[in-house]
């Protein structure tokens, strides 16, 4: 027990000026509230790639849409969604009322790829006039259409083949839910949704879960006062954008050129500049843009290096847009990180967006190549669509060895339950195992990858689309690369199939998948 000897003096009122106490404290608060969301997203959704393998983020964003604060949730979607918060903004300028909730997947316009729908809800005054914060949930959607079952096809060479293009729809109209408009929307396409019910079911729990990081806000306000809580959305990027200059004190110039199993080549080169203490990310020399889907619209290029950089810091900070503040990004135009309507870009999101994050990881001399591919993995019929990303071991870097079987870098999700699987889809999970010693050796190894053989027991289409099934991935600093990863199909008659990295194909009743998955390269010395 402790006694007070001498009076307490009462300290001043809360004001606008930043302290380091309440500075933690709305770092938090922000956060929590971005967390809040995403519970409320998993416990409401309908799909399976929601609802249990956690393929959502939710973010919090001032009133001009930048960035405050994003969950730990899908790393990928980080750096970007500020993007379509802005151009919900730019496209509905005057219009915008109370009650009313717009979505958004168009790449071309701040989305990523099609699958992920981002759904964006303005927070007013007690009047009603001004808008003082946005709130917004990503959700992937399992299937939006496209010429494949879960919209991830590797032969998609056109955006309009990769399912329906939704560019600033109002969802809710004053309070109102728009469902006649937005099943119109759905089955419009050249190539509609398949489960039109399922993306209605997931774009209503997105709704629900903004309008509780809205309540959320108020409540906040409620108890600081706007000035207060809006001095503070501001201290928090002050305080990040400070955080990544110290670790730009740390840094020199350095570059990389990472090569893809295409051929495709992802080149950057990093130029610290002490006196004013920035950075400029130069991505010059990268290959143009592509007629495959490995285009990957500049948001998500901007995600990877947002995620880098935030890694590469110590304290306990919200991702937010001060993170990049410090920070220059050059993509070169009609590159593969910055391509034009019409590109198909289904794999930019999920496979360069891995390629680009540990091209920037090799040129900090930071981490090891990791697997450098999410193994995204679709299949289904018109009744059935599902989509997963599949992990392998964690890289290594100096003075850590890699994590056995966990998702790094741009995807963070889960891997659905075995019985939750085979509960929702007919498909059994027949080996699921970790390959032991598989991981790329070095002073500090790598993490052990994945074997995963999936069997239908319907007839369903197969789709994979994935890297590091030619080029290992590279270890650091006399590190060993790790091992490619490979694809193959156990057909009825008992034979296996290799499948190419990207490839699609028609599985019978009984036949199997099985992916093997690469694994990240060693750091030092054997």
């Amino acid at each position: 027990m402790l006694t007070r000897i001498k009076v307490l003096a009462r300290k001043h009122a809360i004001g606008t000026s930043a302290d380091p106490v309440l500075l933690e404290v709305f770092n938090n608060l922000f956060m929590s509230i971005a967390e809040q969301m995403g519970v409320t997203l998993q416990n409401t959704a309908y799909s399976v790639n929601i609802k249990e393998r956690l393929d959502f983020s939710c973010a919090v964003f001032d009133a001009n849409g930048t960035l405050v604060a994003n969950a730990p949730h899908m790393p990928v979607h980080l750096g970007s969604m500020d993007r379509s918060v802005e151009t919900v903004i730019r496209a509905n300028k005057g219009k915008i009322k109370p009650g009313d909730v717009y979505a958004l997947n168009a790449p071309y316009n701040g989305g990523t790829h099609l699958p992920d729908i981002t759904v964006c809800t303005p927070v007013f005054d007690d009047k009603g006039k001004n808008i003082l914060f946005w709130v917004a949930s990503r959700g992937h959607h399992a299937d939006v259409g496209g010429v494949a079952p879960g919209s991830m096809s590797p032969l998609a060479t056109h955006i309009d083949e990769e399912g329906v293009y939704i560019d600033n729809f109002k969802l809710v109209d004053r309070g109102k839910f728009r469902e006649k408009e937005l099943y119109a929307l759905l089955r419009g396409a050249k190539y509609p949704a398949r489960n039109p019910l399922q993306n209605v079911n997931d774009l209503k729990a997105q709704i629900a879960a903004n309008e509780k990081g809205v309540r959320e806000l108020r409540k906040m306000i409620a108890l600081f006062g706007m000035p207060v809580v809006k001095a503070y959305m501001g201290h928090v990027q002050d305080n990040a954008a400070e955080s990544v200059r110290r670790v730009l004190d740390r840094l020199h110039d350095s570059e990389f050129s990472y090569e893809m199993d295409q051929g495709t080549i992802i080149k950057v080169k990093i130029s610290v500049d002490k006196k004013k203490r920035e950075a400029t990310v130069d991505f010059t020399g990268t290959s143009p843009q592509q007629n495959t889907n490995f285009n990957a619209p500049a948001p998500v290029t901007r995600a990877a290096v947002l995620y880098v950089f935030r890694v590469m810091v110590d304290d306990e900070i919200p991702m937010n847009a001060g993170c990049l503040r410090p920070i220059n990004i050059v993509v070169p135009e009609k590159s593969m990180l910055s391509p034009e309507y019409p590109a198909a870009v289904v794999a930019g999101n999920v496979e360069t967006s891995q390629a680009v994050t540990n091209c920037l990881f090799g040129a900090l001399g930071a981490l090891s190549c990791s697997q450098g591919t999410m193994n995204n993995l679709t299949y289904g019929n018109d009744k059935y669509q599902y989509y997963e990303t599949i992990c392998s071991g964690s890289p290594s870097g100096p003075g850590f060895n890699g994590t056995d079987a966990v998702h790094v870098h741009m995807t963070n999700t889960r891997l659905t339950d075995p019985e939750v699987l085979e509960f929702r889809f007919p498909v059994v999970l027949e080996d699921f195992h970790i390959r032991k010693d598989s991981g790329g050796r070095g002073k500090w190894h790598a993490g052990d990858g994945i074997y995963r053989r999936v069997r239908f027991r319907e007839k369903m289409d197969c789709a994979i689309l994935s890297g590091h099934r030619r080029v290992p991935p590279f270890g650091l600093a006399g590190g060993e690369p790790g091992h490619v990863g490979e694809n193959r199909v156990r057909r009825l008659n008992g034979k296996e199939e290799k499948l190419k990295g990207c490839d699609q194909t028609v599985l019978e009743a009984g036949e199997a998948v099985i992916i093997v998955t690469p694994t990240g390269g060693g750091y030092g010395r054997p």
